[in-house]
């Protein structure tokens, strides 16, 4: 069973940023299609950003330009998967979800779709202050 830790999450003023991270137990992992997820509330788990085996990436329109999904190389030992965050705002606020998925998909609608994703992490919270 693939397990995923999410770790790096906190609290930000507006403008802000940080850096979460995903740990992955299976190998090789660099086969696996991953994607952040962000839920609250008041919404549905959206997709934000994903990256798939070939390095295709996808990213929602609410986070493109301010968010950044990176991976490890293949050959790093560390097999951990990275979202950084820059000007951070309030709407931002959410539980981040890490995913993964043994397939790959065509376009970004499937990348950021909570549905294709087999494999979740348990999330790490993200406030964001005004």
């Amino acid at each position: 069973e693939v397990q995923l830790v999410e770790s790096g999450g906190g609290s930000v003023q507006s403008g802000g940023s940080l850096r979460l991270s995903c740990a992955i137990s299976e190998l090789p992992w660099s086969t696996y299609t991953m994607g952040w997820f962000r839920q609250t509330a008041q919404k549905e788990r959206e997709g934000v950003a994903a990256i798939d085996s070939d390095g295709n990436l996808s990213y929602s329109d609410s986070v493109k330009g301010r968010f950044t999904i990176s991976r490890d190389n293949a050959d790093n030992a560390d097999n951990t998967l990275y979202l950084r965050m820059s000007s951070l705002n309030p709407e931002d606020t959410a539980m981040y979800y890490c995913a993964a998925d043994r397939e790959t998909w065509p376009d970004d609608e499937q990348r950021l779709s909570r549905y294709y994703y087999n494999n979740w992490g348990r999330g790490a919270r993200v406030t964001v202050s005004p």
